[in-house]
């Protein structure tokens, strides 16, 4: 596995993170014929991130301003735009997983039927959704972004691993 850093500028609409960069890591969970979507919470969950879900991706550009996010893609493919209208689209396949800053964008541009993401959060934070089209107060969503706080640890190598040395301060 060699993850890749993205940083994306400001859209706008979309503010994205200007500190932090979103974290692709490529087959974080290998083909070994687990369930990998609960091999996913099990990851998340020991290195300190919670509130796992399973679900789909929103086909609409989004973001959070009160936590970042982790999804681990456990079965399927997808094409997601990351950073808002301006970013990239990225194709993901079952075992990838990204770490998404608070304040960059996500979009599903188109999926397999089978797809299923496993998402959650760092211990603690409390996830909000704003839709790139939502009327909010932009210094006030900015504000929230950049006091969202550091995770303990990295969602896919815990204490090591290169959120805590991409996103150090």
């Amino acid at each position: 596995m060699i993850p890749s850093a993205h940083l994306f500028a400001d859209g706008g609409d979309v503010p994205n993170n200007p500190n932090l960069p979103l974290i692709l890591y490529r087959q974080a969970l290998a083909e070994d014929g687990t369930d990998r979507s609960s091999a996913f919470e099990r990851l998340f969950v020991s290195h300190g991130w919670g509130g796992t879900w399973r679900n789909g991706m929103y086909p609409f550009h989004h973001y959070h301003s009160t936590a970042h996010e982790v999804l681990g893609i456990a079965t399927g493919t997808v094409t997601v735009q990351l950073g808002g209208e301006s970013g990239t689209p990225v194709d993901l396949v079952a075992g990838d997983a990204v770490l998404i800053p608070a304040g960059v964008g996500h979009k599903r541009l188109h999926s397999s039927p089978d797809l299923l993401v496993v998402g959650a959060y760092p211990v603690g934070q409390r996830w909000d959704l704003i839709r790139a089209d939502d009327v909010v107060d932009k210094a006030a969503v900015r504000a929230r972004i950049r006091a969202v706080g550091m995770p303990a640890g990295d969602p896919i190598t815990g204490v090591e691993g290169p959120l805590l040395a991409l996103w150090a301060a």
